[in-house]
C-alpha cells in the first residue's frame, strides 16, 4: 500500500527522515544524556525507536504517557515533568519506575500521599509556567526528604528561549542555567535537567546531565525556521475535494493540525485558513499578483497534497494511528497510544 492509498485526512512519517533525525540528535546527545519527551509523537512504537538509538530514560507531560511507556517496557527512567495535585491519579503511577517533578509544597504531599518515592525541583528560570521561585528550591528539597521522598536533582524550563533568533540567545540560556545550577546545590541529587529542541545547540556547553527534546524527532514548520540539521518527518495527507479559478479545498482541517503556532503548510502554495474540516489554498503570488514559479496551477479535485503542520504535538493528539513509509510505501501502522491525561 502506498500513501496515495491511505483515506485521508492520514498522519504519516517518512522512516528515512525520522531515523535521520534520531541519528542526529543521539550523536550531538548520546545514551542518557537525552531524555526524549513524549509529548511530542505520544507513540509508544516511536519511543522505541528512540530506545534503540540508545536513549533509555523518557520524559512525560500526562500521566497517561507514563503509564503508556510503562506498559510497553519502557519503564527504565521516567520522568513526569510536569506537575500534578491529584493524589488518585498518582497513585496509578506507583508501580512505575517513575520520578515526578514538584514546585509547592501541595505537590510535594500530593507524591507523598500518593505513593510515589522519587522527585525532581522544578525551578522557574524565566518562563512564566510552572517552577519554584529559586530561592525556595533548597527548602522543597527539605521538605521532600523529610516526608522520606528521594530528591534526585532539579529541573527548569526555558521554553521562552526555545525560538529566540537573537545573536543573544546562547547568553540567556547560561543565564537560565545559571540560575538553576545555584539551585542544584542547595537541592542536592544528580540530575539537572532542562531544554528543548529549541536550545539543543545552546545545552552542549551548559552543564545540565539531560536534554528534555521531543520535537526534533518528527519537527514541524516553527522549528524549521531555526535551520536545524533535523528535517520533516510528519505530514498529513489531504485530498482535493473542491476547486475555483482561485483556490482550492483539501479534508485537512483544524480537526487534524495543532494550529497555536499559525497555519500549517501546503508546499508551494498560499495557505489562506483552515476550518475544522478544511484547508482553502491558493497559487503563490508576489507584490505584483503574478503567480510565483511552480507550482502554477492549482491541484485538480481527487489529487493528494501533503500538508506541514505548523506544531507536531498537538497535531499526534489529533490522530489515533500514524502510517510510516518510505517513499511513499507505507511499512507499518503506529498506534498513537499516548494521547489523553
Amino acid at each position: 500500500m502506498y500513501i496515495d492509498d491511505l483515506p485521508t485526512p492520514a498522519l504519516i512519517i517518512e522512516a528515512n527522515a525520522l531515523e535521520h533525525n534520531l541519528s542526529a540528535m543521539a550523536a550531538s546527545y548520546p545514551g542518557t544524556t537525552l531524555r526524549p519527551h513524549v509529548k511530542a509523537h505520544k507513540c509508544t512504537a516511536l519511543a522505541k525507536v528512540q530506545e534503540r538509538f540508545g536513549h533509555t530514560g523518557f520524559t512525560c507531560a500526562t500521566p497517561r504517557e507514563v503509564l503508556g511507556l510503562a506498559k510497553a517496557d519502557l519503564n527504565t527512567d521516567i520522568l513526569l515533568a510536569n506537575e500534578c495535585v491529584d493524589v488518585a491519579r498518582l497513585g496509578a503511577l506507583a508501580g512505575t519506575n517513575v520520578t515526578i517533578a514538584v514546585d509547592s509544597e501541595e505537590t510535594i504531599r500530593a507524591a507523598f500521599r500518593a505513593g510515589l518515592k522519587k522527585v525532581v525541583i522544578d525551578v522557574f528560570v524565566g518562563l512564566p509556567r510552572c517552577g519554584c521561585e529559586p530561592d525556595d528550591a533548597g527548602r522543597l528539597a527539605d521538605l521532600a526528604r523529610s516526608l522520606g521522598l528521594t530528591v534526585r536533582g532539579v529541573m527548569g524550563y526555558e521554553g521562552h528561549l526555545m525560538m529566540d533568533k537573537t545573536a543573544d540567545k546562547s547568553h540567556q540560556v547560561n543565564a537560565a542555567m545559571q540560575t538553576l545550577h545555584a539551585c542544584a546545590q542547595s537541592v542536592g541529587g544528580d540530575i539537572i535537567s532542562a531544554g528543548g529542541t529549541g536550545t539543543y545547540k545552546e545545552h552542549l556547553t551548559s552543564g545540565i546531565t539531560e536534554l528534555q527534546a521531543g520535537s526534533y524527532a518528527l519537527m514541524d514548520t516553527h522549528y524549521a525556521t531555526l535551520g536545524f540539521p533535523f528535517i520533516q518527518a510528519a505530514h498529513v495527507v489531504g485530498t482535493v475535494i473542491s476547486r475555483s479559478a482561485k483556490w482550492a479545498v483539501a479534508d485537512v482541517g483544524l480537526k487534524a493540525l495543532g494550529m497555536d503556532h499559525g497555519n500549517p503548510e501546503v508546499d508551494g502554495y498560499d495557505v489562506w485558513f483552515c476550518s475544522d474540516e478544511h484547508i482553502t489554498f491558493a497559487v503563490k503570488r508576489d507584490a505584483a499578483s503574478q503567480p510565483i514559479p511552480a507550482p502554477l496551477t492549482l491541484p485538480q479535485v481527487g489529487e493528494r497534497v501533503l500538508i506541514t503542520p505548523a506544531h507536531i504535538d498537538p497535531t499526534m493528539s489529533q490522530h489515533e494511528r500514524a502510517f510510516v513509509h518510505r517513499e511513499g510505501l507505507v511499512v507499518d501502522e503506529w498506534a498513537i497510544d499516548l494521547r489523553g491525561w
